[in-house]
């Protein structure tokens, strides 16, 4: 089954990190000022901090991925510990990709706290989201609490989201045969 193609019945919330999963930096890397903003010269766009300093992008998969995803009927959601919220929220405005997340938990903290607050707004189980991390600790908490974490090492692409959601059918499969 293309699990890019078709949507998976008990998934119901796909849930994102930031730094690292999405885009290769740490937002508050480039907290010299507000806004972020597209310079444009001639044809090429660049996405620039107020100093004029270049942002090192996304990447390459990521808005085919939300895009995707988001046309399949997913909830998507972002949960991510970045000290520099606005500057977060500015870069997914930038990039175009906050039209995509229904939840945003954007703050310091526990991931556990995000995803409670997730769970509370949306009504889904935790045992029905799929969450992407760059960071183990992130990964033991959630899977302690029965959401299905994927560590992400080298960004998200779409064999990355593919698998994940294949293993995540596979885990499903496997708790009901046990019931």
């Amino acid at each position: 089954m293309d699990y890019l193609q078709n949507k998976v019945n008990h998934l119901k919330i796909i849930i994102f990190d930031l730094d690292f999963t999405l885009w290769p930096f740490y937002v508050e890397d480039y907290k010299t000022g507000l806004p972020f903003h597209t310079d444009i010269n001639g044809l090429h766009i660049a996405r620039v901090d107020t100093s004029g300093r270049p942002l090192d992008g996304y990447y390459p998969e990521v808005p085919v991925i939300l895009q995707t995803l988001s046309a399949l009927g997913y909830t998507l959601a972002v949960a991510s510990r970045t000290p520099w919220a606005e500057g977060a929220q500015q870069l997914l405005k930038l990039y175009d990709w906050d039209k995509y997340f229904t939840y945003k938990q954007m703050y310091p903290g526990s991931k556990l706290a995000h995803f409670d607050k997730i769970r509370r707004q949306s009504g889904a189980k935790l045992s029905e989201m799929l969450f992407f991390d760059d960071e183990i600790r992130n990964i033991k908490d959630l899977r302690g609490v029965g959401v299905h974490s994927v560590l992400v090492t080298d960004g998200i692409d779409k064999c990355v989201v593919m698998d994940a959601i294949k293993a995540f059918v596979a885990e499903r499969e496997l708790l009901v045969q046990e019931n």
